[in-house]
């Protein structure tokens, strides 16, 4: 029996309704017959990053989202651009994750759907391949203007974004199903 790759797809906006997490239930609902995407959108509530409790008792919400990494086959990061920069809590979540090697070689995509997002964006890209994460230009994606590719009904409407989502979706699904390691079940 066939089991559909499981990607944990992290939410960087602080913002209940905000277009990134718009996006990544569109993706989920575009992929559905192949990836099991689990929205984590809940980067609030991880404590902010203390080194001394890093590798020694280290708070549980931590743990539980470095096992959602660990187990996941593969990550996509869908976040907006804050200040020309990631959200704090996208990098206080990563952070969390840097003594460890749970991102170390995971397929990933990294989306930045923002304004503008190019600094962000670039600041992300720096940071997962410090965290060692495996991804290529094809599974990056930014995308400015967010706002305005998105109807009233927060229905994704722009066909150049449209094209380049299913484009990177494409790549990605290809690359995590390489990678992609046998669970217990």
């Amino acid at each position: 029996m066939h089991q559909n790759s499981r990607i944990l797809a992290i939410i960087g906006s602080a913002s209940k309704n905000s277009s990134n997490l718009l996006l990544v239930k569109w993706i989920a609902e575009r992929m559905k017959n192949s990836l099991d995407l689990h929205i984590f959108n809940d980067l609030k509530m991880l404590p902010h990053f203390d080194p001394e409790l890093s590798l020694e008792n280290t708070p549980q919400t931590i743990l539980d989202f470095r096992t959602m990494v660990h187990e996941a086959d593969g990550i996509l990061i869908c976040t907006p651009e804050y200040v020309f920069s990631i959200p704090s809590g996208l990098k206080n979540a990563i952070e969390w994750c840097i003594s460890t090697t749970v991102f170390s070689d995971k397929p990933t995509s990294l989306i930045t759907a923002s304004a503008q997002g190019e600094k962000g964006h670039e600041e992300l890209k720096m940071i997962m391949k410090t965290a060692m994460c495996r991804f290529q230009p094809e599974t990056t994606l930014l995308i400015q203007g967010i706002r305005g590719k998105v109807d009233h009904k927060e229905n994704l409407t722009d066909p150049g974004t449209i094209t380049e989502l299913n484009h990177l979706l494409k790549v990605f699904s290809e690359m995590v199903k390489q990678n992609k390691i046998p669970h217990d079940s």
